[in-house]
């Protein structure tokens, strides 16, 4: 799932590239009767409303609430939140046609969309093709959501203040400081810390990448109660976030999956990986003798070392 410094990436990049751009249509290829009446572009008949109220507005602003990218429009607001496999894509694009399919890279044959762009841009990476959502902007480029699982959420907001999900957010983890980070956790004293940190509603931004990395530079098991944590780990927790969040957003996200940058090209804070899908090989801590651990912790994999990450 993008997290925040692949959040960050994506926003800090489109601000550079589509501020004050019209947009001048929409597609949706998402359609789907679980969403039948929810306000979501997979509901065809939001997707008309939706797409009544986006074509021919301005584009304001670009921020971020979360793992939530904001697009502030001259009236209300896209809300995109690209879940487990999405992300958004920016240049050339059209759609494809029977002739496409003989001249085509074997894996965009039947794809509805693909870039119009040299085969040397980023955009035709594999895992940039499974275009779900479009944007047309008034300067002849393309917005577009490759989105593989199709789990990603669109919708168009009046007021960010009225939006249910974003109401429930936590803090942003970049935003605060040591004192409010402890009350935030706190809030679920009994809670694994592994998944106290995955919990938006505890604090924005963090995933399941950082958490991993955090932890292990904090020297804490996943498993440990948060009310058990001492000061020192948990004032140690914090800086280790912070360190890690911050380094993802200076390496332009993590692409282990499927996550690209607007341009197309991966980020690479997967190659900085201290514990993240590194079961089994030797702990990278000074004059730690351990081996990486995974385990599943209430639904989410941990990546932990045996050894110096103590249990509490």
């Amino acid at each position: 799932m993008p997290e925040l410094p692949e959040v960050h990436t994506t926003v800090t990049q489109l601000k550079k590239e589509i501020l004050n751009l019209n947009i001048t249509d929409s597609w949706s290829g998402y359609d789907s009767s679980y969403y039948l009446g929810k306000p979501n572009i997979k509901d065809r008949n939001y997707f008309k409303f939706f797409k009544n109220k986006v074509v021919g507005q301005k584009i304001l602003g670009i921020s971020r609430l979360g793992k939530n990218i904001i697009v502030e429009l001259k009236e209300g607001y896209l809300v995109i939140h690209m879940k487990m496999t999405g992300h958004l894509l920016l240049g050339h694009y059209r759609i494809t046609n029977k002739k496409d399919q003989k001249v085509l890279p074997e894996k965009w044959q039947n794809e509805h969309w693909v870039p119009d762009e040299s085969k040397l841009s980023g955009l035709w990476d594999p895992f940039n093709r499974r275009i779900r959502f479009t944007i047309s902007l008034s300067d002849k480029r393309t917005l577009v959501l490759s989105d593989v699982r199709k789990f990603a959420n669109v919708r168009w907001v009046l007021n960010l203040s009225d939006d249910p999900s974003l109401k429930l957010l936590g803090p942003d983890m970049l935003g605060i400081n040591y004192k409010k980070f402890k009350e935030r956790i706190m809030l679920k004293p009994n809670g694994l810390i592994k998944t106290v940190l995955l919990n938006q509603e505890v604090l924005a931004g963090i995933g399941n990448i950082y958490s991993d990395e955090a932890l292990y530079l904090a020297g804490i098991h996943p498993e440990s109660r948060v009310q058990k944590l001492p000061s020192d780990k948990s004032e140690k927790l914090f800086k280790s976030l912070k360190t890690v969040l911050e380094k993802g957003v200076k390496l332009k996200g993590d692409s282990t999956s499927d996550y690209r940058q607007p341009n197309g090209q991966p980020g690479n804070f997967q190659h900085h990986h201290r514990v993240y899908r590194r079961k089994k090989e030797k702990c990278l801590e000074k004059k730690c003798s351990g081996r990486i651990q995974r385990k599943v912790v209430q639904g989410r994999s941990a990546h932990f070392c045996e050894k110096h990450q103590k249990m509490f």
